[in-house]
């Protein structure tokens, strides 16, 4: 693993992936109700978050100080620790998808702002519940077809 990117806990990310689950299911809801405005602004808001944890990467994530502070201390030590740039990658996605909702919906196609935050949320629900990451698997096969270089 790089140097600079310490070892992170696994159940920090899968922490993260809930609460970002919840957001974007009040988001899908607010989306399909008529609420539209309300929608973008909350997806912009789900948008920073993912941005911030894309380019500060995963182990600088807000949730993931909150599951530092507050969860994990409460936790027996984690099994094994896992590297940071596959969930930090994915978290690149969650940003480009959430920012494509963002612009659909200040462009009026609350539509496609749904089916955006549906496909976010289907991601971050499978992280949160079966601890499967679909940006992390994504990540290791651009690794694999030397599309991106390792972090």
């Amino acid at each position: 693993m790089p140097a600079d990117r310490p070892p992170i806990d696994p159940r920090g990310p899968r922490f993260g992936a809930g609460v970002t689950a919840v957001l974007l299911l009040v988001d899908l809801f607010l989306a399909l109700t008529g609420a539209g405005v309300a929608a973008v602004v909350l997806l912009a808001a789900i948008c920073a978050v993912f941005a911030w944890g894309a380019f500060a990467g995963i182990g600088r994530h807000p949730y993931g100080a909150l599951f530092r502070r507050f969860v994990r201390p409460r936790l027996a030590p984690p099994a094994e620790l896992e590297e940071a740039a596959p969930p930090t990658f994915a978290q690149g996605v969650g940003f480009v998808i959430t920012l494509l909702g963002v612009v659909a919906g200040l462009l009026g196609a609350t539509g496609l702002l749904a089916v955006l935050a549906a496909l976010a949320f289907v991601a971050a629900f499978l992280n949160s519940v079966f601890g499967y990451c679909l940006g992390c698997r994504a990540y290791v096969l651009l690794l694999r077809a030397r599309i991106i270089r390792p972090a």
